[in-house]
């Protein structure tokens, strides 16, 4: 034993040691509630798109700065590339890739009046302030800051309706609070008013266009402070006191005179009804001007939330990045409506919904896939009102939400993803809604014939050339099929549950074994060409919905196993994901703002990777599960502002975290089943609504030891890779032993989580195998031909005959049948079917063959256009007179675009030539803006002076999104001409119901066909 001596001389400095330690011990605050954990910066830098503000739960305040309003990085408003302020408003949205709201703003300044924000360049110029980093403060519901132009501090904190401000001015005669009205992110306002109605209370309305194509707030704003004076501006007047103004801009200011270090509190009532309503908000919500009683109440709303998962264990980073995750995944959906139930609704009429809140914000693309189901752990009630919030919608608009804002849909990204939630909420049996009701309106989002899904639920895809995005759309449509399917057989709807159980196998038809990838394919069958699994497309664009093949390829949730057979069994999908990340991670080819946060292709910063690693354990390999769930934890999630890898979106980047750090995640959002990755925390306790436990211990869990050794529930040797919902309901304690090396924990099939969209001992009553026999194709490049051309069928479809009419009729075996090329001298309508030798048939090809004047590099015939050619959407100097037929997918690079003016061109055709028809092409995409016009007028002329109309052909405005696709107009003609015109006129603006309503739409114009 080894001996130690102290000398007299070291034992006081040894209690002045122990003496320091203790004062500094009794001085160290320790964090009293999980809320103190959270540090809402996260995600305000890089491309996390969250705001630092104030709000509660779900709250329909989200009051917080605005530093910039354009722009990508701009979408919540706020950015920390910034150091000047604009202002206090009163929504925002956490973590969208796309920019709204914005609405009431107020900013508090001394000094001369400045009534435009002014730019960041140059905050002098108008009533922004400097800021510093520094003297930032944000914990949930609180948020302060210092604006160093005016030696103002600036407190915000927050209710469910109201938000409440608290300016801390200095010496001033010339205080004053700016409201703008005119202020929003990334829309237009479109009315704006306000009224003085007490010498405290201002009260008025913001109504604005953006992404929420028509969205109203009022508002109720008491000052603790009467006003000194009140004056307003709109464009086009100056600044002069008033009690009230109305118009598209309208600001006002209110003056004061203040002392040294005064504060004045401002509470802000917003509502989407009336300013009744907004009245009645803030008497229910906040009584008097007490900030500090508003900012505990809003902490205290947030450790009740928060306290729903207790983490133990792990170090302070990891849990300020678990519970800001767990924050942010509570923000969204938000509370939309008054206190007494009255909210607007998707018709813009006044309803009140009885028995349930309101609610409004569905990012269900992003939130289906993990935060509806971390709703139905931590937030079931909640979760039951969103549901019953999307059926509401569902009965007032004929349609569930695909993302709806403020009582408009949107039509943002793909799929029809309020099925999944909805099914879950049954299937888990959390449903307090009515699950007939909810039935029907899933059925009909899965009958739309709209966004691709007639071609899907006719063809088992969708071709490319119909449908932007196809592939993606195709597998998410197989996945929202199968919870179709699932409620179907829940309901004991059993001719339904077979037929949306087929459909949920349709992604199958998109697999390439020769390339190995989900991919696109024409109408023909054909492959889509060239190919290459890394080109990244944006919504709009491509065969993907911002990702390319790699992030779609392992998409099939309702069939995983099945998926894992396609790519030749366990083995080779496990190669196929390992290969996923070791792929090039960044190619300047193929970057989208979307896809970020990579690891080879595996992209965390965009949703469609968040499941694959956990595929792992499906196929036997669970340990590479465990790894690259660690990998992904620590290198894309920090604590740091720009601590997110990618947009928050609503809370699925978080919900992810949440999920993976407690240990299991949900790859089937609505299947009950989650698969086990690698806990993080030394123990996790979920407080469940039914006064259950569920607890996960992590025994030696450490950044090195992210493997399972082995694992036990309640005690018992449990080697599954995954739980079930039900064994998380009835609590219980799953426990893990974690090491430093991989093990065999696992992998033996038995312990396997599977998938089968179609349970295996029921696919002989249920599937429906059917032989796929594609359309005949024609060989020629163009259908429109000069002379004579040469017709000949092929078919990818093996060992099949073709037959074919000439005459318009429908073409049966007793048709002729192609045997050699043939000639046509003429414009002609060719119909083709396909036979199998089982006698299975083609749906039937149609080719429309024209004998046309099209210009073929030579001067005639020659095209004159008299509109302003679009950079973006040229077909080139003669793209619409060139003989080839444009594709409906508006970026093929065959179309000309046109917006806010009219479409007029002549062709000279060099010489009388006898005519017979003139036709014209147009796209209609109103998603995308693009709309047919109104009327389209076609003349003649022998001279090119004096021009004879041939007639009008006109269209009405629909009055909601049709199936895209191209309308030929076209006119009889007789006679010799050698002038042919065109003019189409647009509609002047796109109408209230889309997203755009009141801007210009565009006319896409195909090819001109002279016959």
């Amino acid at each position: 034993m080894r001996k130690v001596f102290i000398t007299i001389s070291l034992i006081p400095l040894l209690f002045s040691c122990v003496s320091q330690l203790n004062q500094k011990a009794s001085k160290e605050v320790l964090p009293k509630s999980n809320s103190e954990f959270v540090d809402p910066f996260i995600g305000t830098s890089a491309h996390g798109h969250t705001f630092p503000g104030a709000t509660v739960p779900f709250g329909m305040v989200q009051l917080s700065p605005d530093t910039g309003i354009e722009g990508w990085d701009w979408c919540s408003g706020y950015h920390s590339s910034d150091n000047s302020i604009m202002g206090f408003s009163h929504t925002h949205l956490s973590g969208t890739g796309g920019g709204d709201y914005g609405d009431i703003l107020l900013m508090p300044a001394v000094g001369d009046v400045k009534t435009e924000a002014g730019s960041k360049k140059n905050p002098d110029e108008g009533y922004r302030s400097r800021f510093e980093k520094v003297k930032e403060e944000a914990s949930p519901g609180f948020y302060s800051v210092f604006l160093e132009d005016y030696d103002i501090t600036a407190e915000l904190t927050a209710t469910t309706r109201v938000g409440v401000h608290q300016y801390h001015f200095p010496a001033s005669d010339n205080a004053h609070i700016i409201l703008d009205l005119k202020h929003g992110i990334s829309d237009s306002a479109r009315e704006t008013w306000f009224e003085v109605t007490s010498d405290n209370e201002i009260v008025g309305l913001r109504r604005s266009s953006g992404w929420a194509r028509d969205q109203y707030v009022y508002f109720v704003a008491q000052f603790s402070k009467p006003f000194k004076s009140v004056q307003g501006i709109k464009s086009g007047m100056q600044l002069t006191e008033t009690k009230k103004l109305d118009g598209e801009d309208v600001k006002a200011v209110i003056n004061y005179t203040t002392e040294e270090g005064e504060a004045i509190v401002v509470n802000v009532a917003i509502s989407g009804v009336s300013v009744e309503g907004a009245r009645k908000n803030l008497e229910a919500e906040v009584q008097g001007f007490d900030f500090n009683k508003v900012r505990e109440q809003a902490k205290q709303t947030w450790d009740q939330k928060l306290s729903k998962i207790q983490v133990e264990g792990g170090d302070q980073v990891n849990k300020t990045i678990f519970y800001t995750a767990l924050y942010h995944s509570l923000i969204a959906p938000n509370v939309y409506m008054d206190v007494d139930h009255q909210y607007r609704g998707m018709d813009h009429k006044i309803h009140k919904a009885e028995g349930f809140t309101h609610y409004t914000l569905f990012s269900l693309w992003d939130t289906f896939r993990a935060t509806h189901p971390l709703f139905t752990l931590i937030a079931p009630e909640e979760n039951n009102d969103f549901i019953q919030s999307m059926l509401v919608k569902y009965e007032q608009s004929g349609q569930l939400p695909v993302w709806e804002l403020s009582a408009n849909e949107t039509g943002t990204m793909i799929g029809f993803h309020s099925a999944p939630v909805i099914a879950d909420a049954i299937l888990k049996g959390q449903a307090k809604f009515d699950k007939e009701l909810a039935y029907k309106a899933m059925v009909a989002a899965a009958e739309d014939p709209r966004r691709g899904l007639n071609w899907f639920n006719e063809e088992g895809f969708i071709p490319v050339e119909k449908e932007a995005n196809a592939v993606s759309k195709g597998v998410e449509y197989a996945y929202d099929m199968w919870v179709v399917a699932q409620v179907a057989k829940e309901l004991g709807k059993m001719d339904d549950y077979k037929k949306y159980s087929n459909r949920a196998l349709n992604y199958k038809q998109l697999f390439d074994k020769n390339t190995g990838f989900l991919r696109g394919k024409n109408m023909y069958g054909a492959w889509d060409e060239p190919f290459d699994p890394m080109a990244i497309s944006l919504l709009g664009a491509g065969n993907y919905t911002e990702g390319n093949a790699w992030h779609y390829n392992f998409f099939a949730p309702q069939d995983i196993n099945g998926l894992i057979d396609l790519h030749g069994g366990d083995q080779k999908f496990i190669d196929k994901i390992d290969h996923m990340f070791k792929q090039e991670a960044v190619n300047d080819n193929h970057m989208a703002h979307d896809v970020t946060g990579l690891i080879g292709q595996y992209a965390q910063g965009n949703e469609p990777s968040h499941h694959v690693i956990y595929l792992y354990n499906y196929a036997g390999e669970p340990w590479k599960t465990q790894s690259r769930i660690r990998q992904v934890m620590d290198e894309m999630y920090t604590s740091e502002r720009d601590g997110l890898c990618g947009n928050e979106d609503c809370g699925q980047m978080s919900a992810w975290y949440v999920f993976s750090a407690m240990g299991f995640y949900p790859v089937n959002p609505a299947d009950g089943n989650y698969a086990i990755g690698s806990p993080i925390f030394g123990k996790v306790t979920i407080h469940l609504d039914n006064g259950n436990d569920f607890v996960i211990t992590a025994d030696q869990s450490s950044p090195t030891n992210e493997y399972i050794q082995s694992a036990a529930f309640d005690g018992q040797a449990y080697n599954k890779t995954y739980i079930t919902h039900d064994q998380i309901e009835k609590g219980g304690i799953l426990s893990f032993k974690m090491g430093e090396n991989k093990s065999n924990w696992g992998a033996e099939v038995a312990a396997r989580p599977t998938s089968h969209a179609i349970p295996l001992d029921e696919v002989e009553s249920i599937l429906e195998t059917k032989e796929v026999v594609y359309r005949p194709y024609v060989t020629n490049s163009s259908v429109i031909f000069n002379g004579e051309t040469t017709v000949e069928f092929k078919d990818v479809t093996p060992n099949v005959s073709i037959y074919y009419t000439l005459d318009g009729s429908i073409p049966t075996a007793t048709s002729p049948k192609f045997s050699e090329a043939f000639t046509l001298n003429q414009s002609t309508l060719v119909k083709a079917i396909a036979i199998d030798p089982n006698g299975v048939s083609s749906k039937v090809s149609k080719f429309a063959f024209k004998k046309a004047f099209y210009n073929t590099g030579g001067e005639f015939p020659k095209l004159s256009i008299n509109y302003e050619k679009n950079a973006t959407y040229d077909a080139g100097e003669n793209g619409i007179l060139n003989g080839i037929y444009a594709s409906d997918n508006l970026r093929d690079g065959k179309w000309d675009g046109v917006s806010g003016q009219n479409f007029e061109v002549v062709i000279d055709l060099g010489k009388d030539e006898e005519l017979h028809q003139v036709s014209i092409g147009f796209l209609e995409n109103t998603s995308s803006w693009v709309f047919l016009p109104n009327k389209v007028e076609f003349f003649v002329s022998e001279d090119g002076k004096e021009f004879t109309s041939l007639g009008v052909e006109s269209t009405e405005m629909p009055n909601d999104h049709p199936i895209i696709g191209v309308t030929r107009f076209a006119k009889e003609i007789k006679g010799n001409y050698r002038y042919v015109k065109v003019v189409a006129i647009p509609f002047e603006a796109l109408p209230v119901w889309h997203s755009g309503a009141g801007n210009a739409p565009w006319m896409f114009t195909d090819e001109i066909v002279v016959e």
